[in-house]
């Protein structure tokens, strides 16, 4: 085989890129395989944790390790739509004739980095909804289509945090993960003062561009998943949503909406990526299990109950996973 070829292809280029975030970034190895997850998913990422985690540097230098055009987009509460995806601008040429010509907007790259993107405010944070979901823009009845591949990469800090606004449920549901970083160990912190107070600077080289991607986003789509291994992603799904009867209770007291069907895209595209860089060209149970708290946990929105007693997202997902039984293989 061929397929097993390139099985062992994907494998190298996977680790290759995470090889070169390695150089830079310390630890945190569960959300540099979840971005790369979303890399070669084609899906978009949204990385939540406090300010100096290095959300930014790592969005940075998976950007350095892809030969592709990158946008960074700081998010504040003054930013407009317009100064996201662009706009209609008067020019004027040399014969004196006027014209209305787009502007595009830093949209228009491959990798684009959301930065702090719950600081503006939700008209602004909508902008980016026909962007993510479609690949295109829309400026006066006129459609541009954006690059492809096409990524945003966004940060946010925690939604409880002053001068933030929660991003509206219709885009938190166009992000292919949300993954939740930690502080780092004391081992850990060690190691980032070791990198990050000497004179030497790592950088991430760049080891991949565009065509390589889609390449493997579409091999990505042909690895095979059984009957049951969809029908277990389906169960999971299902058991999010409080009038489901296959809901645990806790999802029935406090969760107001489940996972849309993006949830359970999300979970066969990440399961099919984790067989292959494992070494596998099927996805089996645990590659379903493995991406549910990602592919999940900004899909499950808790009710005013759930909120009150600072239930969260996550702890619904895990009684998901305990009460939804894997089939016997």
């Amino acid at each position: 085989m061929e397929t097993e070829r390139m099985a062992e292809e994907f494998r190298e280029a996977f680790q290759s890129v995470r090889t070169e975030l390695g150089k830079v970034i310390v630890g945190a190895e569960t959300v540099v395989d979840g971005l790369l997850t979303c890399l070669f998913a084609g899906g978009h990422c949204l990385l939540e944790g406090v300010p100096g985690l290095g959300k930014t540097l790592l969005i940075r230098s998976l950007a350095d390790a892809l030969d592709l055009p990158f946008s960074r987009i700081q998010f504040t509460p003054d930013l407009m739509p317009a100064d996201i995806i662009g706009t209609n601008m008067v020019v004027e040429d040399e014969t004196g004739r006027r014209d209305l010509r787009f502007r595009a907007g830093p949209i228009f790259s491959s990798v684009i980095l959301a930065d702090e993107i719950n600081r503006a405010t939700p008209k602004t944070q909508s902008a980016l909804l026909e962007a993510m979901q479609e690949r295109t823009v829309s400026v006066a009845r006129e459609v541009h289509r954006l690059s492809d591949p096409f990524f945003v990469l966004a940060t946010q800090n925690p939604i409880e945090m002053e001068g933030t606004y929660p991003l509206p449920e219709a885009q938190l549901d166009r992000f292919f993960f949300k993954l939740l970083i930690e502080y780092p160990s004391g081992d850990e912190l060690a190691a980032i003062l070791d990198r990050t107070t000497s004179s030497v600077q790592p950088k991430a080289a760049r080891v991949m561009d565009g065509e390589a991607i889609l390449k493997w986003q579409r091999f990505v789509r042909d690895v095979v998943v059984a009957p049951k291994v969809t029908e277990y992603a389906v169960r999971l799904v299902m058991a999010t949503r409080p009038g489901d009867e296959t809901a645990p209770e806790s999802v029935k007291k406090y969760a107001r909406f489940g996972s849309s069907p993006r949830g359970a895209q999300a979970l066969i595209l990440a399961a099919k990526v984790a067989a292959l860089r494992d070494g596998r060209y099927n996805a089996a149970f645990d590659d379903v299990a493995g991406a549910a708290l990602p592919a999940l946990r900004h899909r499950v929105l808790m009710n005013f109950e759930g909120e009150a007693e600072g239930v969260t997202a996550d702890a619904l997902v895990r009684d998901v996973l305990s009460g939804v039984g894997k089939p016997a293989k």
